[in-house]
């Protein structure tokens, strides 16, 4: 076997505004790959430096691979603080990339994180074909959720389970974060249920993700990817908006997908990615610097 075709162990180091995410996979080229190990933190009460060693030492010793042994590590998202790494891609492309590995029917990849939203149609090796992404208000990001769970007193991870159960939910007319947040506020005054008003704010965002659906023209398979992709109140609000935009229109059902690893689509394209631009240097004969990575922190990275 020439070195060509031998598969390469590359890493994905995802660095967003609440969580650091870390993907190793092994694969030919990038075109096809095996997820040997994850890593997942969020960012809070430590240095951003220290979270993202740590979490990137944890992952590759799950793989049984020592870092300096790895042939490529890429960065996407904020990758200030990766120091150490290769080669860094953007998130639009590592979402599209990741989001076709974790769900190869998908031709499209909608990223709900936790500032922004943004919807990417994609081919069928990854490529981004079209993108839209929201505007810089957090009413339909994982953030503002939190923000709302927290004030109504609900643990983040049973606001879907809640919204499930709602009888008679009321949406939230505004699209500025602070003015939604004033609403919620005021039904609360008015007494009505939480499982209402969780309702009333999913069907809000999945407004708008369905507008970023419908911008970049997809009517087929689409990945969710991003922390609120496991959210099912929001899941399930998205599809029922949908569905009923395809019914006035006349156009296909479009078929939403939460794959296992959600969370982890930018790492996982990101390792991926850096395969392949490790195989099209090697194919010219370019040669990489040796990786040159800084020690892990003393303890553990805090769990979500």
């Amino acid at each position: 076997m020439s070195r060509l075709s031998e598969p390469r162990t590359t890493a994905g180091i995802d660095v967003g505004t609440s969580f650091v995410k870390v993907a190793v996979v092994r694969s030919r080229g990038g075109d096809e790959g095996e997820l040997l190990a994850t890593a997942v933190s969020r960012i809070r009460r430590r240095a951003l430096r220290e979270v993202v060693s740590a979490l990137f030492h944890e992952a590759c010793a799950s793989a049984k691979i020592e870092p300096d042994a790895l042939d490529y590590v890429a960065t996407t998202g904020e990758a200030d603080a990766v120091d150490f790494r290769t080669g860094h891609f953007y998130s639009i492309t590592t979402h599209s990339r990741g989001a076709l590995f974790l769900v190869p029917t998908a031709r499209a990849a909608l990223d709900i994180g936790a500032l922004h939203a943004r919807a990417m149609r994609i081919d069928e090796r990854g490529k981004t074909l079209a993108h839209r992404m929201t505007s810089q208000c957090a009413s339909g990001s994982g953030q503002f959720l939190e923000n709302i769970a927290r004030y109504l007193g609900v643990p983040l991870e049973d606001v879907g389970m809640i919204s499930k159960r709602a009888k008679t939910p009321e949406e939230v007319s505004s699209i500025c974060a602070v003015l939604a947040e004033t609403d919620v506020i005021n039904m609360v005054s008015r007494g009505l249920a939480t499982e209402d008003i969780l309702k009333g704010i999913h069907q809000s965002i999945a407004g708008r993700l369905a507008s970023l659906v419908r911008a970049i023209g997809s009517d087929s398979v689409v990945a969710l990817t991003g922390g609120l992709a496991h959210d099912e109140g929001l899941v399930l609000a998205l599809d029922e908006r949908l569905a009923r935009d395809a019914a006035k229109r006349g156009s296909n059902a479009i078929t939403l997908v939460t794959p296992k690893h959600a969370v982890l689509a930018g790492a996982i394209g990101a390792a991926l990615l850096g395969a392949r631009r490790h195989h099209q240097l090697a194919i010219r004969g370019a040669l990489l610097p040796s990786l040159s990575v800084v020690a892990p922190a003393a303890h553990a990275p805090e769990q979500p």
